[in-house]
C-alpha cells in the first residue's frame, strides 16, 4: 500500500486515480487528461489507510 500513497504536510493522504492503465482508446482525450491528477484519500477511507500504513 505504501506504493499508492503519499502523505501530506497536513496529514492527509494523496492517491492516483484508477481507470488509466489499458482500454484508453475508447477513452476521451478530456477523461485521460483529467484522470491523470492527483486526489486525497476522502475521510471515510483515511482511517483504513493510516492503519494500512503505520509508518507514513
Amino acid at each position: 500500500a505504501a506504493k499508492r500513497f503519499k502523505r501530506t504536510g497536513s496529514g492527509k493522504f494523496k492517491r492516483s486515480q484508477a481507470f488509466t492503465s489499458h482500454i484508453l482508446t475508447k477513452k476521451s482525450t478530456k477523461r485521460k487528461r483529467q484522470l491523470r491528477s492527483t486526489l486525497t484519500v476522502c475521510k471515510a477511507d483515511h482511517m483504513s489507510v493510516r492503519k494500512m500504513l503505520p509508518n507514513l
